[in-house]
């Protein structure tokens, strides 16, 4: 992502820093280094807390945040349906005519039809 496009999605967030808990030194606690990400159009929320730098922190949770506005935009193909081929049809065939026989095969003998 190019510092335009960081500096286009940062206008469109809003930006709170915050004290992470957890491992990261003597520093971590003391400092508001974690990230929290909010893109006011969407309302999607991305964090970053696993450097102990603020600007890192900003950086990666652009990234993330580009990374699911990025899904999000992302549409899937539409499934082109098709007819079964004549293989899967006679598979189809001959599984239904065993199944049938094994039923056939429970009845009682003076059951006759």
């Amino acid at each position: 992502m190019t510092e335009a496009q960081a500096a286009r999605l940062l206008a469109e967030c809003d930006v709170t820093t915050f004290r992470a808990p957890g491992p990261g030194g003597q520093h971590r606690n003391r400092r508001e280094s974690a990230v929290r990400l909010r893109h006011r159009p969407t309302g999607i929320v991305v964090m970053a807390t696993e450097r102990r730098s603020q600007h890192r922190n900003r950086a990666v949770a652009l990234e993330r945040l580009a990374a699911k506005l990025a899904a999000r935009a992302r549409r899937p193909r539409p499934r082109v349906s098709t007819r079964p081929t004549a293989a899967s049809g006679t598979r189809r065939l001959r599984e239904k005519r065993r199944r049938g026989e094994t039923k056939s095969l429970r009845k009682d003998p003076g059951e006759e039809q």
